[in-house]
């Protein structure tokens, strides 16, 4: 177990290295939900297999969703299309589904040798989770969560400058369509009035 735990602390480190320095967001997405799981594998075998769940339900699954979600949303580009097949291809792959598949394999080898081993003495529920968390660590707690809010407030203030920003641009482009067709439009009148006259 102690190899399997240095093993997937490696592979999370390796896949977060490339979630950081990968350019596409499509790529660091997968690179990261890959570390995700080895940080899963690396609870398990600490004995905590309940936070292992947590972190492949809420990291690795639900999160992972609303990042793609939001990358597929934001892909409006004139050249989407490219990206995507870009994105699709088989190369673009070969990484993540690497380190997976020795993910895979640590956890099938983990799986075959717990079950001739007793389990681990000091296993880690949920109720030692909420009383550590909530109990010890309550300012750690706290602390994330005013370090989050800080997060959303600054993305809330950055993007809305984009949309003010984009908004005055879209008014003066408007203005100056309606300006030239009113040019237009006086000019089209005073035609008229040359021929009627």
């Amino acid at each position: 177990m102690v190899t399997l735990f240095y093993l997937a602390g490696i592979l999370a480190i390796i896949a977060t290295l490339f979630a950081i320095t990968r350019r596409h967001a499509v790529h660091a997405l997968l690179y990261l939900i890959v570390s995700l799981l080895a940080i899963a594998i690396d609870f398990y075998t600490l004995g905590a297999p309940f936070v292992a769940a947590l972190e492949v339900m809420i990291y690795a699954g639900a999160i992972m969703v609303l990042f793609v979600f939001v990358v597929m949303m934001l892909n409006v580009a004139e050249h989407a299309m490219e990206v995507e097949r870009y994105s699709l291809h088989p190369k673009n792959w070969f990484g993540p589904a690497l380190l997976a598949l020795v993910l895979l394999a640590e956890l099938v080898y983990s799986s075959l040798t717990s079950i001739n081993t007793p389990a681990p003495v000091g296993v880690v529920g949920p109720k030692q989770v909420g009383t550590s968390l909530f109990g010890t660590f309550w300012i750690g707690v706290e602390l994330a969560s005013l370090l989050l809010m800080a997060g959303l407030i600054g993305a809330y203030h950055l993007g809305r400058q984009v949309m003010e920003k984009e908004g005055t641009k879209h008014a003066a482009d408007t203005t100056a369509a309606r300006l030239d067709i009113s040019r237009d439009l006086i000019h089209a009148g005073a035609g008229r009035t040359d021929h009627a006259a």
